[in-house]
């Protein structure tokens, strides 16, 4: 946080302490106003971990916002988060909890968080998890996803998480003639994905979770929902299980 912004928040923690009617800046002159500031900032001086208190407390209220914000977002667009009606929808589609990703095929985390996602849908099978393709990161991004898709819709759920977990995997170039003989290898059908990929319905479908993203404050990937919660960046499998056992109470 910049400095004065730090003298801000402590100096208004100091204002608060004091009674109602010693702290009426509107009454007092330029010259009084004048000296309860250096007054405020000799004192902050002396005693730094005002200063550290008002930014803690600062924080914690910026956290606590945006939770509730979050909450309020998820529950607004709650329809088009878990039943969009073109996700891919894998792990128990019966399960008890519903985790939602957004990913980026070229997002670094997001191949890290693959691995985590995977391990939590082995170790627990009541894990519905839902995929949102949300390509931010370029072209190849764009070009991955529009390929997943196609696939989706050409080949079915099985034949997508097939190349989800081919991409996600992948550290080198995504370009339609790798990611074809990717489909290949997998006995897939891959002149139909590739012919498919610049299709409407793969266009809306990335149209539409992008709107989504908008409207959910999402920037950056991985970003999940488990059930009423937002949770923005990568997460180890240890801490989606915790958080999993307490959705379950």
């Amino acid at each position: 946080m910049p400095l004065p912004r730090l003298f801000a928040a402590a100096a208004a923690t100091v204002a608060l302490a004091l009674p109602a009617a010693a702290f009426d800046m509107s009454a007092m002159t330029d010259a009084e106003r004048a000296d309860f500031g250096e007054e405020v900032r000799a004192y902050l001086l002396e005693n730094p971990q005002v200063i550290i208190d008002a930014v803690n407390l600062l924080e914690q209220q910026q956290a606590m916002a945006q939770v509730e914000a979050d909450l309020n977002m998820v529950s607004d667009n709650a329809d088009a988060i878990f039943d969009d009606g073109f996700s891919f929808v894998g792990g128990n589609p019966d399960g008890d909890i519903t985790l939602v990703e957004f990913l980026d095929y070229k997002c670094g985390y997001c191949k890290r968080a693959h691995t985590e996602v995977a391990k939590l849908l082995e170790t627990d099978g009541n894990i519905r998890l839902i995929v949102k393709e949300f390509p931010i990161l370029g072209e190849q991004s764009l070009l991955a996803s529009r390929f997943a898709i196609s696939t989706l819709i050409v080949e079915g759920a099985d034949a997508y998480e097939a190349v989800n977990d081919a991409l996600m995997t992948s550290n080198g170039e995504l370009s339609v003639p790798v990611m074809a003989r990717v489909a290949s290898t997998l006995g897939l059908d891959a002149d139909a994905i590739v012919a498919g990929m610049d299709s409407d319905e793969v266009t809306n479908r990335i149209a539409q979770t992008r709107a989504l993203a908008q409207e959910l404050q999402i920037t950056g990937t991985p970003t999940f929902v488990m059930h009423d919660e937002m949770l923005r960046g990568y997460l180890p499998y240890d801490q989606l299980m915790m958080m999993v056992d307490e959705k379950r109470g």
